[in-house]
């Protein structure tokens, strides 16, 4: 039996899987618990009370569980908005978290670090930020809409976004690392000099004052420039949440305490410690070069992360900050924010749409390339669709808003991006696990390092086994490993986002990766889902009845593309069309209703077997010869008697030919499902050159096919545009909905193809290989240097070459690998789909 509960006290992903462990432990109970929604799911073998499950997390915490459905629905609710609508991001705009997400979705207030791995939080971008209107001339003039300044009469301008905080993070280290190299490079300078012989700076003055100006030269570098980094290694000790820093903050302030000992209490160690010159040798330089190095790792982790969002506020910039209002026949230009739904806007040549609406007069042709990426501009007429952030062309039009602020598509488009950017992609679950057991591995071998050198290395002992025991910590960092997924991923998604393909998560570009064949609907995925009235052939030979006029009257409540075809025909006919009663739309079969008193029925075969209609052969061989040509039939009844027929014609996309064969080079297999007539379907599928196809599918047909495929051990890509669609797309391993499609199909897919053709699938699936490629190519340069590293810095190759390394270089290899990665990862934004 299976049963939900809600779960009081998790607050991270830590707690969630405290939770689920315990849950597990009871017998004869197997627990799936999620943080968002707070909910367990329990599959039990026999009754488990309420009792004992809340004793078993009392064990663990001050957890407790409820089995409230009130609460239940309302999570449903929660999660739904979580889950569905782009317009209820998880993390709140503006809010810090994790890049890492340790804590789960746990959100601040206040930029920081992240109490779990130390990483700096990111700031969610805000995306929907109210313009300010200000005065060239007299800045501190301010308004929250257009005007003119009060103090020049010059109008007021639109002020651009403020800096992200991003971009502050990024100025902040910039500063601390310009400081951390000024007091550096002298250090570095006269610890080198050393190997120079008879050393031209001790010429100057000797060596114990040098050693002084070195320990004043380390004090910013130590106390204020890398000072966040024994912050949060002492925070990772205290937490036990070990992590890259812990080994960074042992290191070094092992290093910097061993020379300030040698510097102001040098009788203390033994003389196999000091130099012929009775000095010890000292580590301020190894401590100021390896924070100085791990601080420039992550400046360039800063500015990528800046170079991310900056792909998201080059979204936001697409938007106009204004737009003008036509209000009895007089112009007003107002702030985009105020904007209502019905509101009449005019749109003047060169100037961007403000939001998505529909064209009431004039036409014009409109550069649609920042959301779809293509670059021939699309000719529009009265009655067509615009959307936000599109430029228009040289003509002036008058348009109605429809869909304002957070509806509109290119806010859609932004929140999609920028909640992909943060999603994890599965494969990070492995770089997680690898580095909870690494660091404790690493001290344990820094450990062993020192142990093994203090009895059985050269003199002096204790200085060759601390250099290697710090040289061990510091190149095991593994800050790398941290950055290798979530890096590709925001670099893959934003590139997407700028070809006309929205990935809601990283999950997406993984699956899409691997999955082994695409299924796809016929009309509107394949076709142009423009379906146009051929013919209407009657089988009565003295009709007294309108035909056209029956089937546009019955039409004109359906939302069908078929319908809308029907009903545009009879208007072109001149038919006066009537009201319909007891109006009903049978999914995947037809329509019914009552038009001037007559029963009126329209649909396929099966509508008209399900009424108990019949179809005599001589009809029936008449609408197979139209249905082998790839058309698409409806059978036309009145009062229960089959009286005629229409045929309609949908022309294929030009690009659906080749997008299905570029997928079948890929070794894809791509099957067609239709939910109409074998014939039809036939045709089609033999101009597409396709040899799988279903025909004659209602909705739950196509879900369940899609559940077959899954259990033969398929990876299932599904394409479609309509709300027929949205069950099979949420069933597939990976639904991508046509974004010229509905808003339905769009909620359930996981990918998003804004132009609307399968041209977009065959980027999709060469961004998700690119994507994956680059992040197996990152996992292995974050572990490549460190699993070389390790046994070099522990001193393997002493022995045999006499080869050591320093912990300087351990530094540069430890930073070689985070810049690896990081270069590594914004290459995917040159990748040609």
């Amino acid at each position: 039996m299976e049963k939900r509960y809600h779960i009081n006290g998790m607050s991270c992903n830590g707690c969630r899987t405290k939770v689920e462990k315990a849950l597990n432990a009871i017998e004869g109970n197997e627990a799936e618990v999620t943080l968002e929604p707070p909910v367990a799911k329990l599959s039990m073998s026999h009754e488990i009370q309420l009792e004992e499950l809340q004793e078993k997390l009392h064990s663990v915490g001050s957890y407790s569980i409820t089995d409230d459905l009130k609460k239940e629905t309302e999570i449903k609710d929660h999660h739904h908005q979580h889950t569905s609508h782009h317009h209820h991001p998880a993390v709140p705009e503006g809010k810090y978290y994790c890049p890492m997400f340790c804590e789960g979705e746990k959100v601040y207030d206040q930029p920081g670090d992240c109490p779990v791995c130390g990483m700096d939080l990111v700031q969610q971008p805000i995306l929907h930020q109210k313009a300010i209107y200000t005065c060239p001339m007299h800045p501190e003039i301010t308004s929250d809409s257009p005007g003119s300044c009060p103090k020049c009469g010059m109008d007021l301008v639109a002020q651009q976004p403020t800096a992200t905080t991003e971009n502050k993070t990024y100025q902040n280290l910039l500063q601390k690392f310009k400081i951390a190299v000024a007091c550096t490079l002298p250090i570095f300078i006269i610890s080198m000099s050393d190997m120079l012989p008879n050393n031209p700076l001790y010429q100057i003055l000797p060596l114990e004052k040098w050693n002084w100006i070195q320990l004043l030269l380390s004090l910013p570098v130590v106390f204020y420039a890398g000072w966040i980094f024994f912050k949060r290694a002492w925070k990772s000790i205290v937490t036990l949440q070990l992590n890259m820093f812990t080994l960074i903050g042992i290191g070094t302030a092992v290093a910097f305490i061993f020379s300030l000992v040698g510097l102001f209490f040098p009788a203390i160690f033994p003389d196999e410690f000091k130099s012929h010159h009775g000095n010890i040798h000292l580590y301020f330089e190894s401590a100021t070069v390896i924070l100085t190095l791990v601080l420039l790792g992550q400046l360039l982790e800063a500015k990528a992360h800046q170079q991310t969002s900056g792909a998201i506020q080059s979204l936001l910039q697409l938007a106009p900050t204004e737009a003008t209002l036509l209000k009895n026949q007089k112009e007003e230009v107002i702030a985009i924010q105020e904007i209502q739904k019905g509101d009449l806007l005019r749109v003047k040549p060169g100037e961007k749409i403000p939001v998505d609406g529909k064209i009431k007069e004039g036409n014009s042709a409109i550069d649609e390339s920042m959301i779809t990426g293509e670059p021939i501009p699309v000719d529009k007429k009265e009655g067509d669709l615009v959307s936000a952030g599109t430029l228009n062309g040289n003509k002036s039009f008058v348009m109605m808003a429809e869909k304002v602020g957070s509806e509109t598509l290119l806010s859609q488009i932004v929140q999609m991006v920028s909640d992909a950017s943060r999603s994890r992609a599965p494969i990070q679950k492995l770089a997680d696990t690898i580095a909870k057991y690494f660091v404790p591995i690493v001290l344990l071998i820094a450990i062993l390092t020192f142990v093994v050198w203090q009895f059985w290395g050269p003199e002096p002992r204790f200085v060759y086994a601390l250099v290697n025991a710090i040289a061990v910590l510091i190149i095991a960092c593994p800050c790398a490993l941290g950055l290798a997924t979530p890096m590709s991923v925001m670099v893959g998604v934003g590139k997407g986002a700028q070809s006309g393909i929205l990935i809601k998560n990283a999950e997406a570009l993984e699956t899409l990766n691997k999955a082994t064949v695409l299924v796809t609907d016929k009309t509107g995925t394949l076709t142009e889902g423009k379906p146009v009235v051929e013919k209407i052939v009657t089988f009565e030979e003295n009709q007294p009845l309108d035909l056209v006029q029956l089937i546009g009257s019955l039409n004109q409540s359906s939302e069908h593309p078929l319908a809308a075809a029907m009903v545009h025909f009879a208007k072109e006919k001149n038919s006066a069309l009537s009201s319909t009663t007891q109006f009903e739309n049978i999914t995947g079969k037809g329509v019914t209703g009552n038009v001037e008193n007559k029963t009126i029925a329209l649909g396929n075969e099966k509508l008209m077997s399900q009424l108990g209609i019949t179809i005599e052969s001589a009809q029936k061989t008449q609408i197979e010869t139209e249905q082998k040509q790839g058309k698409t039939v409806s059978y036309i009844a009145v009062n229960t008697k089959l009286v005629g027929f229409i045929t309609i014609v949908d022309a294929l996309k030009k690009t659906s030919i080749s997008a299905i064969q570029n997928l079948q080079k890929e070794g894809m297999q791509v099957m067609m499902l239709t939910g109409d007539n074998e014939n039809t379907a036939q045709s089609v599928a033999k101009q597409l050159g396709l040899t799988d196809f279903k025909a004659g599918l209602l909705p739950q047909d196509k879900q369940s096919f899609i559940k077959d495929l899954q259990e033969k051990g398929e990876i299932v890509a599904m394409a479609g545009d309509g709300i027929n669609d949205a069950p099979a797309l949420a069933q597939a391993d990976i639904g991508i909905a046509m974004g010229t499609g509905t808003d339905v199909a769009i909620e359930s897919a996981k990918i998003t193809l804004v132009k609307g053709d399968l041209q977009g699938i065959v980027k999709a699936k060469k961004l998700s290989e690119a994507v994956m490629k680059n992040i197996k190519q990152n996992l292995f340069f974050a572990f490549f240097y460190n699993a070389l590293g390790i046994p070099i810095a522990a001193g393997i190759l002493y022995p045999f070459f006499g080869i050591l390394l320093s912990p300087m270089l351990a530094a540069v290899a430890m930073s070689f690998s985070s810049v690896s990665v990081i270069l590594n990862a914004l290459r995917l934004r040159n990748t040609t789909l």
